[in-house]
């Protein structure tokens, strides 16, 4: 194999050239025995190869609970005093996430090789974010990999936390409602031909809300293709709609300004904005890339332009709670950033605002819950009901006939 080398001569010099050896240990070993140490070795005529084996599309996304579990280990083992590389090949065989083990085995073969370990992370952006890769660069330059790397796995269980509430939140009566259409597209499609069939023999008209059903399910059965067209029409369009920039700010915006939900959004980007911040400033990276890294972990693209315009004025000299849209972020949260800024304790308020907002996602997406569960029952209970109702009033018309 061949290596590129850097190192210092015996009179302080630097030194680079290209070594051939059968592994990394005789090539350092001979370029010892020739005076140089600060070796940094760097396997040539693999690169290429090494940027592309990191990530494949058919293997698993790597989640925030797969970074946790992760970083949680790759610092208890280096607190254990193992050795980086020697982490890093324990780790890429015992992970279960598929996409994480085989970008550690290339990791684990640049930081072998001499490289940094947040150097060799960055060639895999599609498995490591810039948040993880800028703390680990941080903590590399201060010392204190295995302290931060807790940090960090603290930080990825708060995010996948608040994501997890926020999805039972919106997930939760978006499926009540997509199943209870189901029932009624149903019951209008076999139930109610049924009934017109047995009321064609009555010879006399229908009651309104009889003669409404029964036009409705005649209508559905002659345009099934057509509506299912329509829906998967619709569903096609928005989706590409939100994938363009100037859709993705739209929706956005209306998530914000949905009643109840659109709460919950803020107060759960918020917090994600609060404790990617707190974990990035109080891991030594500058606040304005801290900046720039939190404005995207957040999650909203209203909120990121306001964080992304924040930094500018932060850059300018100004500070981080005049920065701050008021219209965007609550006035108790931008109260407490001032109070942090003046105290020189923002990352630590960062933490509690972060604790504070997450708290608040909790108790929100609670009472949501807890208010939208019965809602949901009385509006699909009316529905089905009236369709129910609307079936059997021509039974009762009968029965007032002969009666009389």
């Amino acid at each position: 194999m061949k290596f590129s080398y850097k190192g210092i001569d015996q009179y302080g010099r630097t030194s680079e050239g290209i070594i051939e050896a059968t592994s990394i240990a005789e090539a350092e070993e001979k370029l010892t025995l020739q005076g140089l140490r600060n070796i940094k070795l760097k396997v040539l005529g693999k690169e290429k190869g090494k940027e592309l084996s990191g990530f494949s599309i058919l293997q698993p996304k790597v989640k925030e609970k797969d970074l946790a579990i992760f970083t949680r280990q790759l610092g208890a083992l280096i607190s254990a005093g193992v050795g980086i590389a020697e982490a890093l090949e324990i780790l890429s065989e015992q992970l279960p996430n598929k996409t994480l083990s085989s970008a550690l085995k290339v990791v684990k073969e640049d930081v072998s090789a001499g490289q940094s370990l947040s150097t060799a992370m960055s060639k895999h952006k599609r498995v490591f974010p810039d948040f993880l890769i800028n703390l680990i660069s941080a903590a590399e330059e201060s010392g204190n990999l295995d302290t931060i790397l807790q940090r960090a796995s603290e930080y990825y269980e708060k995010i996948a936390a608040i994501k997890r509430k926020i999805i039972s939140a919106s997930w939760y009566p978006a499926a009540v409602v997509f199943f209870a259409t189901l029932i009624v597209f149903g019951i209008l499609t076999f139930i109610v031909p049924t009934f017109a069939e047995l009321y064609k023999g009555f010879g006399s008209s229908l009651p309104f809300l009889t003669q409404l059903i029964v036009d409705t399910s005649n209508f559905v059965k002659s345009n099934i293709l057509n509506i299912m067209l329509i829906i998967v029409g619709i569903i096609a369009l928005n989706s590409f709609i939100y994938k363009t920039p100037q859709g993705k700010k739209f929706y956005h915006r209306v998530f914000l300004s949905i009643p109840l939900l659109g709460e919950i959004f803020r107060k759960g980007a918020i917090a994600k904005f609060a404790r990617t911040l707190s974990t990035l400033v109080n891991g030594g990276v500058p606040i304005i890339r801290a900046l720039e890294i939190s404005a995207k972990v957040a999650g909203n693209v209203i909120i990121e332009e306001a964080i992304l315009k924040a930094k500018d004025e932060v850059e300018k000299g100004k500070e981080l709670y005049l920065s701050l849209d008021k219209k965007v972020f609550p006035l108790i949260f931008l109260a407490m950033i001032k109070v942090g800024e003046n105290t020189g304790r923002l990352d630590e308020m960062l933490d509690t605002i972060s604790n504070f907002f997450e708290d608040e996602v909790d108790r929100t997406v609670e009472g949501l819950l807890s208010l939208i569960e019965p809602l949901l029952i009385i509006f699909i209970g009316g529905i089905v009901g009236t369709i129910i109702v609307a079936l059997y009033l021509p039974i009762f018309k009968i029965g007032e006939i002969i009666q009389k």
